[in-house]
Parts: structure tokens; C-alpha cells; sequence
């Protein structure tokens, strides 16, 4: 089996509120045996992989840790929604100040990425995008940890390191960014190949993107009141 295995075995039967016991009675083997799957100690047979799958409804992709979605489907472009599209998923039930932020995060967003388009070079593509797919991950990971019936087997790297790896890797993609920004890419990346493309005004963030700008210029006005840098002459 897999280092998988042990880990989504385990958050499956957690998840269902079931006892060690009783998954080990609906499934057909012993306690002790269910211990030794979830700890890793032992590796099951194919048969028990499909009954696990049936069981718990999922995949043995998502079983084996080989698909991150519980049917096992491989998510493609054409499957991820629109970040507005209706549905509860997009339903705030706490009030504005979420949706608020939102917005001036996903419309800030469209920009940035229209200019990661635009500058045609994927590897900055690449660091930019981990490096806010890390923000995320980190922040979820926070906020899902706040409960403490959450169960951590949700995520393979330990709750005990999680941030600090996740601050690392981030200080690793902004670093490869920024030498790709600044014409002197790190680890043999590729240049920009044209900077022209980039070249930008507020009239023309306004012009070019008049349902986002505003967002925009507002996350930049917050960002900036939070890092709290002292202005010139002031103490």
C-alpha cells in the first residue's frame, strides 16, 4: 500500500463519528487488524481497499491518496467553477465584511493574473500562483484548526511544522518571482520575454479593467495601512 492509505483511512472513519470497533465490524476484520491499517504497521489486500472504497462511498483513488476529490475524478479547467458562480458554496450567512474581502481579493486578483497572462513566462506564472495557493493553505489551515473535533489526517505534512514549511516555501516561490521580476531569474528560469506588456497607469488600470480597478487600488490602500511603513516626516 501507500503512506496514504493509513492517513484517509483513518480521517474517513473519524469524519463518520464511528468507533474503531464498529468500522472494523461493518468491514469484516478485527479491531487489532483496523489498528494496524490506520497506524501503518500492516498493508491490506485489494479486497479490502474495494470494501473500504464502498464503505465510506469514495473512490480507491481518493483511498490510496491518488486523487484529492472523493470520486476520484481529475480535475481539469472546465471543471472549476467560476469563483462567482451561484450556489450555496458562494453564501455568506456572517455578514458583509466576508464578502467585502472577498471581492477586493478575487477582483484583485483577476488583474493579477491577466498580467501574469499577459507576461507570458510560466515559470513566474508558476511562483506566483503557489505562492498564493500556500496563502491559502496556510490560512485554511488555521481557521480548520480552530476546532479541535477537525481531524488533522485531512492533510499529510504534521500540524507541528505545517506553517513553518509553508512559510519557507513561500519565501522560496516570492524569491524565484522576484529574480524573474527583476530580469535575473534564479535556477536557470526563464526570462520575461517582453516587459512591455506589464506597463501600467491607474488611468489605465481603470481603462482596462472597469469592474476591477477600484478592488484593486482598495486592497493596495488596506495592504498598505496594515504594513504601517512611517511616511517621510512622520514619527
Amino acid at each position: 500500500m501507500n503512506a496514504d492509505f493509513p492517513r484517509v483511512l483513518t480521517l474517513l472513519r473519524k469524519e463518520r463519528g464511528i468507533s474503531q470497533k464498529l468500522a472494523a465490524s461493518k468491514l469484516g476484520i478485527s479491531q487489532a487488524l483496523l489498528s494496524h491499517y490506520e497506524k501503518g504497521i500492516r498493508e491490506c489486500g485489494l479486497d479490502f481497499l474495494i470494501r473500504c472504497a464502498d464503505f465510506y462511498g469514495v473512490s480507491c483513488d481518493y483511498m490510496l491518496g491518488r486523487s484529492p476529490d472523493r470520486t476520484g475524478s481529475k480535475l481539469t479547467v472546465e471543471d472549476i467553477p467560476e469563483p462567482d458562480s451561484v450556489g450555496k458554496e458562494n453564501v455568506f450567512k456572517s455578514g458583509v465584511l466576508p464578502v467585502l474581502n472577498k471581492k477586493l481579493i478575487a477582483n484583485s486578483l483577476n488583474i493579477l493574473f491577466d498580467m501574469l497572462s499577459r507576461s507570458a513566462c510560466k515559470p513566474l506564472v508558476n511562483e506566483v500562483s503557489s505562492f498564493l495557493m500556500l496563502a491559502v493553505y496556510r490560512m485554511f489551515r488555521l481557521v480548520y484548526g480552530a476546532n479541535p473535533r477537525n481531524q488533522s489526517a485531512m492533510f499529510t505534512v504534521p500540524d507541528t511544522v505545517a506553517q513553518q514549511y509553508a512559510d519557507a516555501a513561500m519565501q522560496v516561490c516570492s524569491a524565484n518571482a522576484y529574480s524573474i521580476a527583476k530580469g535575473d531569474p534564479a535556477v536557470d528560469m526563464e526570462r520575461i520575454p517582453n516587459v512591455d506588456p506589464l506597463y501600467v497607469t491607474t488611468e489605465a488600470l481603470s481603462r482596462d479593467y472597469p469592474l476591477f480597478a477600484s478592488s484593486l487600488l482598495n486592497l493596495i490602500q488596506n495592504s498598505e495601512a496594515r504594513i504601517a511603513y512611517p511616511a517621510a516626516g512622520k514619527k
